[in-house]
Order: C-alpha cells, then structure tokens, then sequence
C-alpha cells in the first residue's frame, strides 16, 4: 500500500499538468489563479514530500543515519517498500529539485529587490508614476506601496478612456497582490518541474484576473479589450521584473474579454478539491506507514518480538 500511496503525489502533478491549460481557461479568472495557485503548492510540496520519504528509506541504512536514529539498517533494508534503485532516484531527483528551488527563490528575490528600489527611486505622493519616455510601456511595481509605472509614450498611444482601463488593470494587479501568485507558481514549478504548464496557466489567469477586474471597473469590457491590444502593439513586449498589460498571450486575452464572462463550473472546481484531498491523504498514510517501519527496525520493538512467548503446539493435545 505504501508504494502505491508515495507516488500518488506525482500523479497528481502530471493530470494538473495535463489538465490546468484546459480547466484554468473554463473557469471565471479570479477562480483559475486562486486554485492553480493553491494546487501548484501542494502538487509540489506533496511531490517533494514524498520523494524525500522514498529517499530516507535508503539514507536511513546508512550505519552513521541508523546509529543517529536507533534503529537496525538490516532490518530497514529487509523491510523497505521500495527498491533502493529508486529511493536512489528519488533522492537524486529530489536534490535536484531543491537545487532549481533555491536557484528560482534567489532569482525571484533578486526580482522583488529591484522592483523596491525602483518603486524608491519613483517620485512620491501618488500610486501612478509617469515617466518621460517615448518608449511606450506601462506596468505595475510590487513594493510598500507599490506603484503604477507608465510612460510618456504610451499615454500618447491611447485615448483617454483606454489609459483609463489600462491603468484599472494596473492596478488591480497591485490591489490583490498579483505578485505573490507568481511568486508560488514559479517556486511551485521549479521545486517540480512537472508543474510549468500550470505555473503558465495561472500566469494567464492572473492577467485575465486584472483584466476583468478593469472590465468591472470601467463597465466596458470591450474598452478593456481595445485598451489590451493597443497597448500591446504599441509596447512590442513587456518589461521586465513587473506585472504588465501586455504580458501574457494578448490576443487570447482581448477573445475572452469581447466573449461573454466565463461562468463558474462547480464540477472543475470540486474536481480540483479532490485532486488536493487525495495527494495530501496518500501524504498521511504515507507518513504512518514509515513511521511503522521505523518502528519496526527500532531495538524496542526488536526486544519485544525476542521477548514474546512462543507457545509451542504439543502434538498430543486435541486441541
């Protein structure tokens, strides 16, 4: 049992895979980002989880390991569900892993870094900056507080309605801290790589999210539509180490906004419950039933299997 409940985890990772582009777009934005975000997390921290589980099976017949934790390395080897073939996998993958964690987390914090200093560096008095540059680019700063960055040049590029809309959507970036949620995707899909697809899905929902909060805002989901393409044309790309407009894939984007609002299906949202609920069940029964091996190679349980009486079955009794 316990083999089957240690890689259920990465099931769990490959059908989100398989199935977050599909789902993360049939279901409203603000949806989508909050339950690939949430599913991504525990996708990998399950994932991960697990592979250390399968690898401590291993490292934990090592003598030095097995005199640390007091308990026999014959009898672990003897008892162990996995084959070391692959608890020596799994701790290599897993070491991989942590390494492209701790690569992303240093990236991503060297992000966040420059985001702040930028936001410093921005004349105060006003959740908007506007900078004199011809280049036209507009997008918003994480910070304390962050800001609304928007140039010259792209304030020429639109009407006064869509400078409206793009900066609503700007900002709703910064009112439901947008920059968290691609935080966790993109430590969620370096600590498992089987989990970029969903980091890019949720990366769409979170600017479909700001899009329809902007929509909500002007009451012309339209205008938004417009303000999205206009901006995008006239940016070429996005910035850089921020939260824009024009990232993500725009012209699927400007679709969904001329479409009517996407409704809430119930059934993909309580599929991905139950998604979550069987990797973190298969964690827990994973977790007692090594915590039950452990046990068994520990001396105290060794004493009292010698201990026990062993009634010997005389022949000439009838019974």
């Amino acid at each position: 049992m316990v083999r089957v409940a240690l890689f259920i985890p990465l099931a769990v990772s490959v059908v989100l895979a398989l199935a977050a582009p599909w789902a993360g777009g049939r279901l409203p934005p603000r949806m989508a980002a909050w339950l690939l975000t949430v599913a991504s997390l525990v996708a990998a921290l399950g994932t991960a989880t697990a592979l250390g589980m399968t690898a401590f099976t291993l490292i934990g017949q090592i003598p030095a390991v097995a005199a640390e934790g007091e308990w026999s390395p014959g009898v672990l080897a003897a008892h162990t569900p996995v084959n070391w073939l692959v608890a020596a996998g799994c701790a290599l993958a897993l070491t991989g892993c942590a390494g492209a964690l701790v690569v992303s987390a240093w990236r991503q914090t060297a992000i966040w870094l420059a985001a702040r200093r930028t936001c410093r560096s921005l004349p105060t008095g006003s959740d908007l900056a506007v900078v004199d540059d011809p280049v036209p680019q507009a997008f918003a700063l994480p910070g304390s507080p962050g800001r609304v960055v928007v140039s010259s040049g792209m304030l020429r590029a639109l009407s006064a309605d869509e400078r409206t809309a793009l900066l609503a959507h700007e900002r709703a970036h910064l009112r439901h801290r947008h920059h968290l949620f691609l935080l966790v995707l993109g430590l969620a899909a370096a600590l498992n790589p089987l989990l970029r697809p969903l980091a890019r899905a949720g990366s769409f929902a979170v600017e479909r999210w700001a899009d329809e909060e902007a929509g909500t805002l002007t009451g012309d989901r339209p205008l938004v539509a417009r303000a999205v393409a206009r901006a995008a044309l006239a940016a070429k790309r996005a910035p850089q180490h921020s939260l824009a407009a024009t990232g993500g894939p725009v012209p699927q984007r400007v679709r969904a906004l001329l479409a009517p609002p996407t409704p809430l299906r119930r059934d993909l949202v309580v599929a991905h419950a139950l998604l979550m609920l069987i990797c973190c069940f298969s964690l827990a029964l994973s977790a007692n039933d090594m915590d039950q091996l452990f046990d068994t190679a520990s001396p105290g349980h060794l004493h009292s299997q010698v201990g026990r009486p062993h009634h010997h079955h005389d022949p000439t009794s009838p019974w």
